[in-house]
């Protein structure tokens, strides 16, 4: 008995067990038939073993090690053939998983396979273009002219920036069941690596510390679960508080909302744009900086007592539906008092000769608490008054709004303000959005418009892995898909095009490689 490998006209291979009589070649077992290089070793393997079997039927004494020898001979020269058939290997199981929740979304509308690889590159390797040009090349297997990139950015226009905020609004209410109940608002900074500001690159109070170098000013607009709405480039010299009002406006004229709550941080919060709110009809909560209110409203405030999660309401103006609540909790209080000790103890440390000259003093931060005397050589020391009068104010967390909210419910709204800040997290850890080396303007608003995708996307999937209650960050699966080959593998009349799950921890995302995540489960919902 022997195995033979016979070839069938549609390309594929049939195992079989088969041996001589009087010069014919006769059948006694069909094994399998496949076209898998793999399979076809398997049916080899099992062969093998049939006839082992066989023949201890007959001569149950003899020895078969020749056969054994024979077999892995023959499991070697299959291996070999195999992987002489392996084509390309490559790492793209990133993409395959951003590309669906890229439709998902509906950016694929955009119609623009080079928007498409950038925002996708952005997610899973966040990089200069020129370093892009190469993650795409050996790991997507996708090959741009690095040129060719950057005439693709002069050409994004605003044009397309409104339509993608345009996919992204519209996804963003289908989650909420077509209405979107509470927008949020702030702003960050991105600097640059130059030295040479321009009419939109500009110096001015950085969110980073980079206060020399010129910056854009990043105003956002997402929704309750962080997901963005909308966004605006300002000049690095901007104040922030000025920001606000356009953007929203804009947006709530753009798509007509009715009955939603504009959130804002302390920042945003000046008299001229609550009234501007209040004159467009728009329902606010603010940030409420409550160490700077007048002295009755103060005394008020700090007469109050202090219970953790109580939120105390005081009306500013009845007309106006004005009102100032203030919430206490333990936790921020204990983490006020720790800040706070910690920068008296260095103002001591720092100031402990009592004599310093003026140009030394400065009043940012913990320096508020020191006490000066004297003229050119002044006199230094903490003021322990003024320690004091700061404990009172510990724990304490103002809003204003004149949303007909409950207390707690507005509190609630106002703390989901994180949401944004964590975005801006996103954007600026993950996706890598500062610093920026571009210096052309229209690369500048292509940029914060790949970015501004790529945020939608990785908050989309977030959301995705929770509905499945997949435990994994966006940071775990991307990281784990980067570990995953697939591979092509020449066949007769085809190529053979398989995904390979070698370890426990990328079985973990296998289901983000099967039809059935992406189906209704995963449908937008409210």
């Amino acid at each position: 008995m022997f195995v033979k490998k016979k070839p069938n006209r549609s390309g594929t291979t049939t195992v079989v067990v088969a041996e001589k009589e009087k010069g014919a070649t006769r059948y006694l077992k069909t094994i399998g038939t496949s076209s898998s290089p793999i399979d076809i070793a398997e049916y080899v393997r099992e062969a093998e073993r049939y006839i082992e079997e066989e023949n201890k039927k007959i001569c149950p004494e003899l020895d078969f090690e020749g056969a054994r020898e024979r077999a892995a001979e023959a499991e070697l020269k299959a291996t070999e053939e195999f992987l002489s058939r392996i084509e390309n290997v490559i790492h793209d199981a990133p993409k395959r998983i951003l590309d669906r929740v890229f439709d998902a979304v509906g950016f694929h509308a955009v119609g623009d396979d080079i928007f498409r690889s950038l925002v996708i590159a952005r997610l899973s390797f966040p990089s200069s273009k020129r370093a892009t040009v190469e993650y795409l090349k050996s790991c997507f297997d996708e090959d741009y002219d690095l040129h060719k990139i950057y005439r693709y950015l002069d050409s994004l226009n605003d044009t397309k920036r409104e339509e993608i905020q345009a996919i992204s609004v519209r996804h963003t209410m289908e989650v909420y069941g077509g209405k979107i109940g509470v927008l949020f608002y702030d702003v960050t900074t991105l600097y640059f690596e130059t030295d040479k500001p321009d009419k939109l690159r500009k110096p001015g109070f950085s969110k980073d510390g980079k206060h020399s170098s010129p910056q854009i000013v990043l105003g956002l607009l997402v929704s309750g679960d962080g997901c963005p709405l909308a966004y605006a480039i300002h000049e690095g010299s901007k104040y922030e508080g000025h920001t606000m009002l356009p953007v929203v406006t804009a947006f709530v004229g753009k798509y007509r909302l009715e009955d939603f709550v504009v959130v804002a941080d302390s920042g945003m919060m000046s008299e001229a744009n609550l009234s501007d709110l209040e004159a467009r009809g728009y329902k606010y909560i603010v940030g409420a900086r409550i160490r700077n209110m007048p002295e009755d409203i103060r005394e008020w405030i700090l007469s109050q007592e202090k219970r953790q999660d109580v939120v105390r309401e005081l009306v500013l103006d009845k007309d106006r539906h004005k009102r100032l609540l203030v919430g206490y909790s333990e936790e921020r209080a204990a983490l006020d008092a720790k800040n706070r000790e910690k920068g008296v103890k260095k103002l001591r440390a720092k100031y402990a000769t009592g004599t310093v000259t003026k140009s030394k003093i400065t009043q940012r931060g913990y320096n508020r608490f020191l006490k000066v005397t004297g003229g050119d050589k002044i006199m230094v020391a903490v003021d322990e008054d003024m320690v004091g009068a700061d404990a009172k104010w510990d724990g304490l967390k103002g809003y204003v709004s004149n949303a007909t909210l409950t207390p707690s419910a507005i509190v609630e709204a106002y703390h989901q303000l994180y949401n944004v800040e964590q975005s801006f997290r996103i954007s600026k850890s993950k996706l890598e959005i500062r610093p920026m080396f571009h210096f052309n303007e229209d690369r500048i608003k292509a940029h914060i418009s790949i970015c501004f995708v790529a945020l939608k996307v990785y908050r989309e999937l977030d959301r995705m892995l929770k509905n499945n209650k997949m435990k994994l960050s966006v940071d775990t699966v991307l990281n784990i898909a980067k570990t995953i080959p697939t591979i092509s593998v020449k066949m007769a009349e085809s190529t053979l095009t398989k995904t390979l799950f070698l370890t426990k921890r990328q079985e973990q995302i296998k289901p983000l490689f099967e039809e059935k995540f992406w189906g209704s489960q995963n449908s937008p919902e409210n």
